[in-house]
């Protein structure tokens, strides 16, 4: 059952403890709020501010998952806060563990600081859960795939295009990167988890991952230097550092450029182009 005045309370106080600066808005000269206002935690949960506000009245529908768990980032709550306002909201709460897909409100506020840096957060399977405005236009907008194509190991193996963002002499070097990464990850998290579901459909699907696959090669990790071919903006070279959440197996990565360098110059006119350079939205039919 759901407690709709503890839902409410509780949103409520979240909502007012937490400052612009946590969730990387301005704040503005003649602010009044001491916390959010609900129609900025809204946008922060991708949904209508309508819809948020009857929560916090102890009104409106009942919130699915989906919703609670767009809420619960929205906030940047804890795992242990996330659970309670899944309860609250009369839901069991997700799994905890590798498999789960909340973001740690640690990796957030950093993420939301990256305002001119591309960066992502993404699963141990390589989904992207979250981008910053510039990762959006470098490598287009991940969050919105579904299904095993989320996964760039599995969109690397049966998407042509995919590859097309990356310099063709790194093309073999990453099949085989992604190849020994999910092969370690299925002997870690063994046969009935997501990553061997994974594997099993990539395996079904391309022959290339079927012939590293027999290779047994393990071990393998990523370079520092990323190499990309922008379709807008041409050839970047990008460092990628890496933070890990161990509760999570989430990876916040993130690429910087040279100072001075061309691929410098060249992601500060990708900055000022945004999204509209995505590559996604400069693909060519057919």
């Amino acid at each position: 059952m759901i407690d709709r005045i503890g839902l409410a309370d509780f949103l409520r106080r979240r909502r007012e403890a937490l400052q612009p600066e946590d969730v990387g808005l301005p704040r503005g000269p003649r602010r009044r709020t001491s916390g959010l206002r609900r129609e900025e935690l809204a946008v922060l949960c991708h949904m209508s501010t309508d819809y948020y506000t009857r929560l916090e009245q102890e009104r409106g529908p009942h919130p699915s998952e989906q919703m609670v768990a767009a809420i619960a980032q929205g906030l940047h709550l804890s795992l242990d806060e996330r659970d309670h306002l899944f309860r609250l909201a009369g839901h069991q709460p997700p799994a905890r563990g590798t498999e789960g897909e909340h973001v740690s409100p640690g990796l957030l506020r950093i993420l939301d600081r990256l305002t001119d840096t591309p960066a992502e957060i993404v699963t141990e399977l390589g989904e992207t859960l979250r981008q910053t405005p510039l990762g959006v236009a470098l490598t287009g907008d991940a969050t919105l795939r579904t299904g095993p194509a989320r996964s760039l190991g599995y969109r690397w193996f049966t998407d042509p295009a995919t590859r097309a963002l990356y310099a063709p002499e790194e093309h073999a070097f990453l099949s085989r990167l992604y190849a020994s990464g999910l092969r370690e990850l299925v002997t870690l998290r063994g046969p009935r988890s997501r990553a061997a579901r994974l594997a099993e459909l990539v395996l079904s699907e391309s022959e290339e991952l079927r012939r590293l696959w027999d290779a047994h090669e393990v071990g393998l990790r990523p370079r520092e230097v990323k190499r990309f071919v922008h379709p807008v903006v041409g050839p970047l070279e990008l460092s990628c550092q890496s933070l890990v959440d161990p509760d999570q197996s989430h990876r916040l990565l993130v690429y910087t450029a040279v100072p001075g360098s061309e691929t410098a110059e060249r992601l500060q006119l990708l900055a000022v182009l945004g999204a509209q350079a995505a590559p996604e939205r400069r693909a060519v039919p057919g």
